[in-house]
């Protein structure tokens, strides 16, 4: 699947059609295909630079970021450098303290400093300062089985997922309904199955009939398009929420076309309470993703597997979560015992009233959750806010007090994704060649052009697709800058008015 800011979608007539690639985009695939290559054992700084040149030449840069989107799945990047990054930094700084750097001569006596601590070379520890950032990040490997025909074929099938995201029902006949049926299970996905005739259609519904709709239970529709597009013969019919307003997305088997087989696989839990924990945590819409049986974490001279993962979507820091059910006070002295082994760790522990092993818990070092029955979210909601505060906190410190992004049009989600932080921590930030308009960036060239084109009496349609071209999704937002207002005529429709 691709980010939302990827996606790309013709509202004309009032529908809701992703723009699909056709051959002749091939040429641009295998550019994309080639700068990676080309660039094994180049930083990502200078890859990025070469996928930028591409994006100028292409006729719409979405379509150049989706393939590399789809290929940086399978490229590997590591951190390159003399010495541990981290320890050359340190050694750095306490000898710039010491020194009191202001020239470039105190800085050099700083490094040979450093150097001298650090049993190394000066060039060693200057090229070591910030080898650990992303943009000089080494490209490694780059191992892929796609070639132009087939990443254009991926990356059609991840377009169409994407445009799932914002499905609140979706209609589906099937070939294959057994495979069918057994994916919404895996994917936990509320559905019922209506008959017209001979003919029954699996309806797949969204959780805005429970609860506030989120994110997560989009991307299951999402992934649901791989076993759907894998039957031999399938429709689909599916309700879109597009900024307020329902349109009909309709795809065929002529659409899209599944490389591969179906990667929905099914997990396995130790226990009915880590599997209603699982289901019920995944469809809440945190800047968490929970992730089963993470790596082993290193426990003294033995491994601890934690039962699960927090990850921060904003940024590479995790918090381990680990539930305790009943067992015998042997195992609990020998978990317990593990716990104790962990260094560095964020654990949150869920233990069953009954163990009353609360307090060995904390004095670990680790927080404890009791619980009854089943795990409780606000209390692990509770425990993970702290984290947040100083993750957000964090975040915010390290963005500079204005930024002008390259792109004319660029959503501040996409923005914040970018740089690994929080909508939020973009509020204070300045924005000097672009304007706000709602959740979006917009140079004023840009916001001129739309004014030129719209008028008074025209159509909403027709005011969506003049938005459509210059990649502005938000309708009111824009309108309201520009001093109009929408003059709503029942369901058929509205029309552009002065305000």
């Amino acid at each position: 699947m691709l980010t939302k800011d990827l996606l790309r979608v013709s509202r004309a007539g009032g529908g809701y059609r992703p723009r699909f690639s056709d051959p002749a985009d091939e040429r641009v695939a295998a550019r994309v295909i080639g700068a990676y290559q080309g660039h094994v054992g180049r930083s990502r700084a200078e890859l990025d630079a070469a996928l930028t040149g591409i994006e100028r030449e292409a006729d719409d840069f979405k379509l150049v970021r989706g393939f590399a989107k789809l290929l940086e799945r399978e490229a590997t990047f590591e951190t390159r450098s003399p010495l541990d990054p981290r320890r050359a930094r340190r050694a750095a700084f306490e000898a710039a303290e010491r020194v009191g750097v202001v020239t470039a001569a105190e800085r050099e006596t700083a490094l040979e400093s450093a150097a001298e601590r650090l049993e190394a070379s000066v060039r060693d520890v200057e090229s070591s300062l910030l080898a650990d950032l992303d943009r000089a990040a080494v490209l490694a490997a780059f191992d892929t089985a796609h070639d132009p025909e087939s990443l254009r074929r991926q990356y059609d099938l991840s377009l169409a997922q994407t445009a799932l995201f914002d499905a609140t029902e979706v209609r589906i006949r099937s070939s294959d309904p057994k495979a069918l049926i057994s994916a919404l299970k895996r994917l936990r996905l509320l559905y019922e199955i209506r008959r017209d005739g001979t003919e029954r259609t699996v309806v797949v519904t969204g959780p805005d009939a429970l609860f506030r709709r989120t994110r997560r239970y989009g991307t299951r529709f999402g992934r649901l398009l791989r076993t759907i597009a894998a039957a031999a013969e399938w429709r689909l019919e599916a309700t879109i929420d597009d900024r307020g307003t329902e349109r009909t997305l309709t795809l065929d088997k002529g659409d899209v076309s599944v490389p591969g087989t179906d990667p929905v696989e099914e997990l396995s839990f130790d226990s009915g309470v880590e599997s209603d924990f699982y289901a019920r945590f995944s469809a809440l819409d945190l800047d968490w993703t929970l992730r089963r049986e993470p790596e082993p974490l290193a426990a003294g001279e033995y491994a601890v597997i934690p039962d699960f993962a927090l990850e921060w979507d904003h940024g590479e820091f995790r918090v381990f979560f680990e539930i305790m059910g009943f067992w015998t006070p042997e195992y609990v002295e020998t978990k317990l015992s593990r716990f104790a082994d962990l260094e560095d760790v964020a654990l949150l522990v869920a233990y069953d009233e009954s163990l009353g092993v609360g307090e060995a818990i904390e004095d670990l070092g680790h927080r404890a959750i009791p619980y009854s029955g089943t795990v409780g979210l606000k209390a692990v909601r509770n425990a993970l806010r702290p984290y947040e505060d100083e993750l957000r906190a964090a975040s915010s410190e390290a963005l500079p007090e204005r930024l002008a992004p390259a792109a004319d049009v660029i959503k501040i989600e996409a923005l914040a994704e970018r740089h690994g932080v929080p909508e939020e921590a973009l509020e204070a930030v300045a924005f000097p060649e672009h304007e706000r308009i709602g959740r979006t960036l917009v140079r004023p060239g840009v916001l001129s052009a739309v004014d030129a084109a719209v008028d008074p009496g025209l159509s909403l349609s027709a005011l969506e697709d003049v938005l459509d071209e210059h990649g502005l999704e938000e309708t009111s937002a824009v309108v309201s800058a520009l001093g109009y207002r929408i003059e709503w005529d029942g369901l058929s429709g509205g029309t552009v008015r002065e305000r």
